[in-house]
């Protein structure tokens, strides 16, 4: 294997900065949705328990969108200090080099492919987004 080079290192962060803005402005749309739709103003206009629960369901989508989007920043932020502290590309279990595609296609990946779809089997029960 051979260790990425500065270009592909480039790309990559570039990569990590597009999407984190990315993400923050779907946070911010999501907030401004929450507070234009707030679970108040949803369930003042109620009509019967039925009305009730899908204005429950339809907020807690809102904060479930808005906590995974907040993982997803939390990730890239690992990903560009792991960039900066020079372990970037380096998987968190066996220490070997995860491959430029992989990181390509998930720029955050602290994993390689084996040890990911080892991580992946056996802690099955709570899927993770590629690590």
């Amino acid at each position: 294997m051979s260790a990425l080079t500065n270009q592909q290192l480039g790309r990559l962060k570039d990569k990590l900065k597009a999407q984190r803005e990315e993400i923050r402005e779907h946070i911010h749309e999501a907030l401004l949705h929450e507070e234009n739709e707030s679970y108040a103003d949803l369930a003042g206009r109620v009509r019967d328990i039925g009305d009730e629960s899908i204005a429950d369901l339809l907020s807690d989508i809102n904060l479930a969108v808005i906590s995974k989007h907040a993982a997803d920043i939390t990730g890239i932020e690992q990903a560009l200090h792991r960039m900066g502290v020079g372990t970037y590309g380096t998987c968190v279990d066996c220490g070997d080099e995860i491959e430029y595609p992989r990181l390509d296609a998930y720029p955050t990946a602290r994993r390689c492919v084996s040890c990911q779809a080892r991580h992946e089997h056996t802690h099955s029960t709570a899927p993770e987004g590629p690590g």
